[in-house]
């Protein structure tokens, strides 16, 4: 009688059986990674943030104690943004933007990177339309905003009236760390007493509406 050879290799519904159960952990895990990855993202920026609030730190020891009198990209490119403030926007082309003016308190240019930056097509909250693909950082040199505010009318630091809430340097779209959906936007934020934290955007726009003085 003839031994009946052995098994040497899988069938085909067995492959099958192996290829759907790899492709199930893969759909499970691969969010998990996407939001792990999207976590060291966001607290790396949050860091830069950090490292730019001593800076202004700095700026204001040697300065009587005033923010850095500078501008963000948005008021550069955008100056109608505060048209009905013509006083403000009269002094936008005389001043340097923010990372020339921390320049010698901040010498790499990386800080005003956010790894999340994907650039945007209108400013997040006044949809003036300024296109910053691929990346705001590539195209303006920077990836936050500045809460102008505090340089045109001369704030100073210490005469902030609540500066554990009022923003001042934060990301330059709600959609880098949240979604396109305008209420799940999310946004790294500075503090005017240094601390910084993630908001979702009700929690932002209640930053907005701190007063600086």
């Amino acid at each position: 009688m003839r031994r009946a050879p052995d098994r040497t290799g899988f069938t085909l519904i067995e492959l099958l059986i192996v290829i759907a159960i790899m492709a199930i952990i893969a759909a499970i895990l691969f969010p998990v990674f996407a939001r792990a990855r999207e976590k060291g993202r966001q607290a790396r920026c949050l860091s830069n943030l950090r490292q730019i609030g001593q800076a202004m730190l700095m700026y204001a020891s040697d300065y009587d104690d005033l923010f850095p009198f500078a501008v963000d990209f948005a008021d550069q490119k955008a100056p109608q943004i505060w048209s009905a403030y013509p006083a403000f926007q009269a002094l936008i082309p005389f001043m340097p933007l923010l990372p020339d003016a921390l320049m010698p308190y901040i010498r790499n240019k990386e800080i005003w990177h956010c790894p999340s930056d994907t650039g945007f097509d209108d400013l997040d909250f006044t949809g003036e339309s300024l296109p910053t693909h691929p990346e705001a950082f590539q195209v303006h040199g920077l990836s936050y905003l500045f809460r102008t505010e505090v340089a045109f009318l001369g704030v100073q630091m210490s005469a902030l009236p609540d500066p554990a809430r009022v923003n001042i340097v934060m990301d330059g779209h709600g959609s880098w760390h949240g979604e396109n959906n305008y209420e799940r936007r999310r946004y790294n934020v500075l503090f005017g007493d240094g601390h910084v934290k993630n908001l979702n955007r009700m929690q932002m726009e209640e930053a907005w509406d701190t007063p600086v003085r």
